[in-house]
């Protein structure tokens, strides 16, 4: 059972290897017929035969002497998954010096001047056999001012190549790290490569990006960003532009310091190449390609002012198109209604979510906002008190210094039991005056009697006060009754005292009198 499994296996891969390589027949007989044998005329450089296997080409002039100070350079192609086999002929002489400083021939393993050095060549020995390593090989042949030779002739051929095979290719492919773009304009982006995984890390990168016009239209170039790890040093990193081919000799611009300028094109494909080693990896550049015609303009076309003609469609799309930006002024309007027409449907739902969110958090925070001041106020209604408030802006009058008559009747009383008081001392004081009547003798004694009597006159007790008329004002000051005696004779220490004694009273009912006033006066305040 499992040998029967196996042989169906082998059956299918056999087929499959038949089928692909009579694909890969047919279409190289299909190839030949179609392509035949290219002649091209002689030039400056001498003539170049090219076919589908290979080809021949040959110094200028040969074979006869080659021109004093010449240059000439030879590309050659090999279609994928082949290689270049180089030989000269036997006839073959060009000027010999120390290592071919003078004039030489130059091969280079690749398709740019600075490809891989293989070797330089000189002298009356013809090169040996060179192989190339990949699909391309770079020759360049140099004279200086004099001494000039027979030159050469080479032929080179198309081989297989031997580290692939139709079964490995399909498969283990080999990376290509090639680009196409088209179209009236476009971006070229070196962080395609790392995003598209065209190249591992650690690795050297060498891609390439083909860009192809509109019809009848050819190709400016302008550098959005540019930067070089490794500034001057076009071996390690640089940005080619070629016009037309990848050909060495169609190249328009190289640049590897710290400006890259913008480029015109005379044809409508261009070529653009990215070189960086392995140490240069943080190299990177982006690139707007914009197809134009030259005037005069059509209706679908805008004039830049400046032998361009751009697509309709490029005018006011927020990006320069033109060499100078006047395709992008004047685009205010436009611009906005930009805009609105960028939003799908997905944005449009998006924003009105969002939308009803914040409204509806809006309405519930006015809510919130209103609801609180009503119960403050409501709460502030229940505690507040109307006769209090009323007094506070409203205040009662009061009179000053003024009294009822119910206040002054009740003074009066005070006084009465004051004076009932006083009298009760006097008589209690009649006993030791009596005693002092013996020792001061009779003039003391009629001294003491004046006195007395005196006394009993200005200060005679009355109950039967009668009510008083109401008084307005009420004078808080009083006046001092004061008793005045004529003492013909001095009376002795002891004497004295007694008055002293005598008067005391009084001095307590006068006052007495003004802290009663004090109090009405208090009461009143």
């Amino acid at each position: 059972m499992a040998l029967e499994r196996l042989c169906s296996v082998l059956k299918v891969l056999l087929i499959t290897v038949l089928v692909v390589e009579g694909i890969a027949v047919a279409q190289k007989t299909q190839d030949g017929q179609n392509i035949g044998i290219k002649h091209i005329p002689a030039t400056q450089c001498g003539i170049w035969v090219r076919t589908s296997n290979g080809g021949h080409f040959a110094s200028p002039n040969y074979p006869d002497s080659y021109p004093p100070n010449k240059e000439c350079i030879y590309i050659l192609e090999a279609a994928p998954r082949q290689r270049i086999e180089l030989t000269f002929d036997e006839h073959y002489y060009i000027e010999p010096s120390f290592e071919c400083r003078f004039d030489h021939l130059e091969v280079r393993d690749g398709p740019f001047g600075f490809s891989p050095l293989i070797d330089r060549y000189c002298g009356v020995k013809s090169p040996p056999l060179i192989r190339s390593t990949g699909r391309f090989m770079w020759i360049k042949f140099s004279s200086d001012e004099e001494l000039e030779g027979l030159g050469f002739r080479a032929k080179y051929s198309f081989i297989p190549d031997p580290d692939f095979t139709y079964l490995g290719g399909i498969l283990n492919p080999i990376p290509d790290c090639q680009f196409e773009l088209s179209g009236a304009d476009g971006i070229v982006r070196s962080s395609q490569v790392e995003q598209e995984e065209k190249t591992k890390p650690g690795q050297a990168v060498d891609c390439i990006w083909t860009i192809k016009a509109t019809p009848k239209a050819k190709i400016y170039l302008r550098f959005l960003d540019y930067q070089m790890e490794h500034s001057n040093e076009c071996k390690r990193n640089f940005v080619a532009v070629y016009d037309g081919s990848s050909s060495i000799e169609n190249l328009k611009a190289k640049f590897c310091s710290t400006v890259a300028n913008d480029v015109m094109l005379k044809t409508g494909i261009g070529v653009i190449r990215m070189w960086a080693d392995e140490g240069s990896r943080l190299s990177r550049f982006r690139m707007l390609f914009t197809s134009f015609v030259e005037p005069p303009c059509t209706s679908s076309t805008f004039f830049c002012h400046s032998n361009m003609c751009i697509n309709n469609s490029l005018v006011c799309n927020g990006v320069q198109n033109c060499a100078y930006p006047w395709d992008e002024n004047h685009c205010k309007e436009k611009k906005k209604a930009g805009v609105f027409e960028q939003i799908t449907k997905t944005h449009g739902t998006i924003i009105g979510i969002t939308s009803g969110i914040v409204l509806v958090l809006l309405i519930i925070s006015i809510l919130v906002q209103v609801k609180q001041p009503r119960k403050k106020v409501m709460a502030c209604k229940t505690a507040f008190n109307k006769t209090g408030f009323q007094e506070v802006f409203d205040p009662p009058h009061y009179e000053l210094f003024s009294l009822r008559d119910k206040e002054i009747s009740a003074d009066l009383a005070d006084l009465s039991e004051e004076l009932d008081n006083y009298q009760k001392m006097r008589r209690s004081s009649t006993a030791s005056r009596c005693i002092h009547d013996h020792h001061c003798g009779s003039q003391a004694s009629s001294v003491k009697q004046s006195r007395t009597n005196l006394s009993s006159m200005e200060l005679p007790f009355r109950n039967d006060f009668a009510q008083p008329q109401p008084m307005k004002t009420f004078n808080s000051t009083f006046k001092k009754s004061s008793y005045t005696f004529k003492q013909g004779h001095e009376c002795p220490e002891q004497a004295l005292e007694d008055r002293v004694m005598e008067e005391i009273p009084c001095e307590i009912y006068v006052r007495g009198r003004e802290d009663s006033a004090q109090a009405s006066i208090s009461i009143d305040f």
